[in-house]
């Protein structure tokens, strides 16, 4: 019973999303960011209960990215919405999800299952885009911290998103030229 705690985490950071939606479109940016640190919290204790005591299963190597991307892209549409983020900034951090989920349907269709590990870099910038959103829903909410935290912090997203992007496709299109090879060296044998 107790293994399955991750997987109920996923779900309701999934099942949070909503309210927090219609709590940002509200203007109530104080709630908004109590919902939205219960969901960083839950996004961080469903990965360390599941490496700490194995409680891994398929079903949440599928939930945990799916909860994440829906969480951050749904958040980053409604702050470029409502105007507390660039739309570039926005439309950054939901291109590099698309990117990556793209990646992972093409590699599964041409190539086969795919096992997709977080890099550090990769975690990284999950850090400072849930540090980001919190800050800015901070900062509309109650005014601090200040705009250059906001600023800064947005600057830091930019670049770890960036970064973390290019490494998914260069680890992607160098597991997708290895399979290929494989595949076409092992078709070349038994001929």
């Amino acid at each position: 019973m107790l293994r399955h705690i991750p997987n109920l985490l996923c779900v309701c950071r999934i099942f949070l999303v909503l309210p927090l939606l219609m709590l940002m479109l509200s203007g109530e940016y104080l709630w908004a960011f109590v919902v939205f640190a219960t969901a960083g919290i839950t996004d961080g204790l469903d990965g360390f209960l599941a490496r700490r005591f194995n409680w891994r299963s398929q079903l949440g190597a599928i939930l945990d990215p799916i909860a994440d991307k829906f969480l951050m892209v749904s958040v980053f549409l409604v702050l470029a919405a409502t105007g507390l983020v660039p739309v570039w900034l926005a439309l950054l951090v939901i291109g590099r999800d698309l990117l990556i989920v793209t990646g992972v349907v093409c590699y599964r269709m041409l190539v086969g299952p795919v096992l997709v590990d977080a890099s550090m870099m990769s975690k990284f910038n999950t850090v400072t885009q849930l540090a980001f959103v919190l800050v800015v829903l901070a900062h509309a909410g109650f005014g601090a911290p200040r705009e250059l935290w906001v600023t800064f912090l947005g600057a830091i997203v930019t670049a770890t998103t960036l970064i973390s992007g290019l490494d998914y496709m260069r680890v992607g299109f160098m597991r997708f030229f290895s399979a290929r090879e494989q595949i076409i060296n092992g078709k070349g044998e038994t001929e």
